[in-house]
């Protein structure tokens, strides 16, 4: 018999019904320190009080009239974005998987009207997740994610991570653009070298071709910058972003140049839901917060202190753990013993962590969390190791 909810996800038995900051009340009445954030998407923790006001304030005004009228929270949030990024313009979606959607559309539409309209190739790297639309599976291509859910979307090339000959050979005059993470989440916490992005502007700009960059996970103040392209000093043609950018209120957005976006015209995309009001009122205090001038000093300093810790935890248990991957507060263990079994020890010890591929934890905390939730972290994630070291990850 068939649960009421899809059985698609592999649940651990936690029900959280409170949260404030870094820390998850189960329904039993323990606490859970979330070093996770709900994959990287509560920016600034649980029941932030200024987002929690941001929405209360929206909601007490108007929640929805569709994108058929002028929505003024809408434009405050598209200004702020504009002002603060590389772009001219942008989207609002609910997710990140329709921000790929709209990027893949993008794309294209811009050359369909440069009147080249066989100039449909993405290329992608193995390792990559876009989201789970039929677009997102087909850009990843990997096994895991389109197996039994042919035929794919076609037009996408996939490219091994790091290779550069594969690279140069793939580029025609059939490639629309070039779609990658500057830091890929779901594959690991594999980072991309600044000089790699700058080669891949270089070649994009070379050859006409649009660069898209995913920075759904690795967006929003998570590196230290707003953005994490900035550390490389470049800019994209189209960018996707979600997750934090709400807070944990479902809100994702694409931006562009304006010459990138110069296909997308009345009529050619469309959304119900995106940008509206209570999303875009909650995103408006994200970015102000985000964006004031002690915010993204301050992460970079407690990612520094985290990322000491871990670089101990390495150290101390070579058995478990191999080494520390990431930017920011976008941190990876590389583990030497199964990720699961770091991840249940995890939640013996009342820390939440995230899996990821190539047997990699992710650490993707709340930008705000506090020096005490890094100690802490830090020593529950030494009694896990110490777990998986005696066989006791799931006592």
């Amino acid at each position: 018999m068939i649960s009421s909810i899809l059985p698609t996800y592999n649940r651990a038995p936690l029900s959280f019904v409170k949260g404030e900051g870094a820390w998850l009340t189960e329904a039993g009445g323990e606490r859970y320190l979330d070093m996770g954030a709900g994959i990287a998407v509560n920016a600034l923790g649980h029941a932030n009080p200024d987002l929690v006001a941001a929405l209360t304030e929206q909601a007490n005004a108007l929640w929805h009239v569709s994108n058929l009228y002028e929505i003024p929270a809408q434009r405050k949030l598209a200004d702020l974005l504009v002002e603060h990024t590389f772009a001219d313009t942008c989207f609002f979606t609910n997710s990140g998987t329709e921000s790929c959607e709209l990027a893949v559309k993008m794309a294209r539409k811009y050359w369909y009207d440069k009147g080249e309209p066989d100039r449909t190739d993405i290329i992608t790297f193995s390792g990559s997740f876009h989201g789970r639309s039929s677009a997102g599976i087909a850009a990843a291509g990997s096994e895991k994610m389109v197996k039994g859910f042919g035929p794919l979307l076609p037009g996408f090339v996939h490219l091994p991570y790091g290779d550069h000959e594969a690279l140069s050979n793939a580029i025609d005059e059939n490639t629309a653009a070039i779609l990658i993470e500057p830091i890929q989440g779901e594959g690991g916490i594999r980072s991309l070298p600044d000089q790699c992005l700058k080669g891949l502007r270089d070649r994009c700009n070379y050859h006409g071709t649009l660069l898209i960059l995913d920075e759904v996970q690795c967006g929003m103040g998570r590196t230290g910058r707003l953005f994490a392209h900035e550390w490389a000093g470049v800019t994209p043609d189209i960018m996707m972003v979600a997750k934090g950018i709400g807070g944990g209120f479902p809100l994702g957005a694409v931006l562009a140049t304006a010459d990138a976006a110069s296909g997308m015209t009345a009529g050619t995309h469309g959304s119900t839901y995106g940008g509206n009001p209570l999303a875009c009122a909650v995103g408006a205090r994200v970015m102000e917060i985000v964006t004031a001038p002690d915010f993204l000093p301050e992460v970079l300093r407690k990612a520094a202190k985290l990322r000491q810790g871990l670089e101990g935890l390495v150290a101390a248990h070579p058995g478990v753990f191999g080494a520390v991957r990431g930017e920011g507060l976008m941190l990876g263990l590389k583990c030497n013993a199964p990720n699961t079994d770091v991840v249940e020890a995890g939640y013996a010890e009342h820390v939440l962590t995230v899996p990821a591929a190539d047997n990699v934890v992710r650490l993707l905390p709340p930008l705000n969390l506090t020096e005490g939730d890094i100690a802490e972290a830090l020593t529950r994630l030494d009694r896990a190791a110490a777990r998986v070291q005696a066989g006791s990850h799931a006592d």
